[in-house]
């Protein structure tokens, strides 16, 4: 049986059509990586937007999204990022510290633009306008789309910087992922700042060394 196709605009007309004009969808990258910052981005798409392909951004290949990432800045109304640093993480948990990353992100849209209401992938947020929270909505949103492009695009960046520094660690293959590699890559080399504390791998590390 064919998979119906899903409109990406359902969420964006349903709420253009009880009168809101400025919608913005939230979404992060980074939870899962053992190392740098968790980002978060949320983006505010004119009505005629179009962008053949857009989706969650775990679909698209890296090429596909570094495609993305500067027509959707170029033609979004208004964007902004929120980035929360892995010691941050370490204190407040990376649920928190994704929602942390979200509020930052809106913050920065709300000082360019009337944001009106905000969608984010799965995320409930406390703020002074609506929101909903869209499970999976990164696939269901084409703004909640278009901020994952936007977010997962801006951690890559960091982790490609990080790699020119520490090259021995091969972030810029697995962007901080327990891969293999990465673990293998830690054994050898020892961990170095920007590692999250709290997380599984490199807590047995840290226990370890006392």
């Amino acid at each position: 049986m064919k998979k119906e196709k899903i409109d990406l605009w359902y969420y964006e007309k349903e709420l253009y059509e009880q009168g809101y004009e400025y919608i913005g969808g939230t979404d992060e990258a980074g939870r899962g990586p053992l190392i740098g910052p968790v980002v978060a981005a949320c983006c505010v798409l004119p009505k005629d937007f179009c962008l053949e392909g857009l989706t969650d951004s775990k679909k698209l290949s890296e090429k596909k999204r570094e495609q993305f990432f500067p027509y959707i800045k170029e033609h979004a109304l208004a964007y902004g990022i929120g980035i929360v640093s892995p010691e941050r993480i370490d204190e407040i948990n990376i649920y928190q510290a994704s929602r942390e990353a979200m509020l930052l992100a809106i913050k920065e849209v709300r000082e360019k633009i009337n944001l009106e209401y905000v969608l984010s992938d799965a995320m409930p947020l406390s703020l002074d306008i609506p929101s909903l929270p869209i499970i999976k909505g990164d696939a269901k949103s084409i703004s909640i789309a278009a901020s994952s492009v936007i977010a997962k695009v801006t951690r890559d960046h960091i982790l490609e910087e990080l790699d020119l520094k520490y090259p021995e660690y091969g972030f810029k293959n697995h962007k901080g992922y327990p891969t293999k590699a990465h673990l293998e890559a830690i054994e050898k080399y020892g961990l170095i700042e920007g590692y999250r504390k709290t997380y599984g791998p490199i807590k047995k590390i840290l226990e370890e060394q006392k």
